[in-house]
């Protein structure tokens, strides 16, 4: 399979944080998105960004900015999906998702879903890591996705779907377990910026 195209999810309204774009929050000597570009880049062929309103406050990433197809904030689905349309338009057959606000993910996110969807038709897998409560905690921002099931999505949207793992578990999407429970740490709140800036 040709390595994946990246997306980054920068789509949300990032309330809990008093709005604008979590992504272009200062963490170390760049930003929140200035983290996530470093860890996926190396790790994909190309790499796009899913953010809506005005496309100019991104210009000096140098990056492709996707802004949702489905009006209204339909959650990282729509994100998912306008970067599935990108991908299809490069010709190729998937792409890795991550969210912007999540610095700190595995430098090895994009071999590990590749290893977790071997083998299906259309490969789909997303991030999961343990969890005392539950048993495993899933990261539905972080996945891989296949440009073939990007009209089935489409559809799905349409209907009112926002659930991820809903869409997932109905094609028998599988998940890429990472032991560090921390991987996943994302920033909701000017506590967890903090924190972030703690263990940068």
């Amino acid at each position: 399979m040709k390595q994946p195209l990246g997306v980054i999810l920068a789509g949300g309204q990032a309330t809990r944080m008093g709005g604008g774009d979590k992504g272009l929050l200062p963490l170390g000597q760049g930003t929140l998105l200035s983290s996530v570009i470093a860890r996926l880049e190396p790790q994909v062929a190309a790499l796009a960004l899913n953010a809506n309103g005005n496309a100019a406050r991104f210009a000096d990433l140098g990056l492709r900015v996707l802004p949702d197809s489905i009006e209204g904030f339909a959650g990282p689905l729509a994100g998912v999906l306008a970067g599935l349309d990108w991908a299809a338009a490069q010709g190729a057959e998937t792409i890795v998702t991550a969210a912007a606000d999540t610095p700190f993910f595995p430098c090895d996110l994009v071999p590990q879903l590749l290893l977790a969807a071997d083998g299906m038709t259309h490969p789909l897998a997303l991030a999961a890591t343990p969890d005392a409560q539950r048993g495993k905690a899933r990261h539905p921002t972080f996945g891989l996705w296949p440009v073939a099931l990007r009209d089935d999505l489409r559809a799905a949207l349409q209907g009112g779907l926002r659930k991820v793992v809903l869409w997932t578990q109905a094609h028998d999407g599988r998940e890429a377990l990472f032991p560090d429970e921390a991987a996943f740490f994302n920033v909701n709140t000017p506590e967890d910026l903090a924190k972030a800036e703690a263990m940068a």
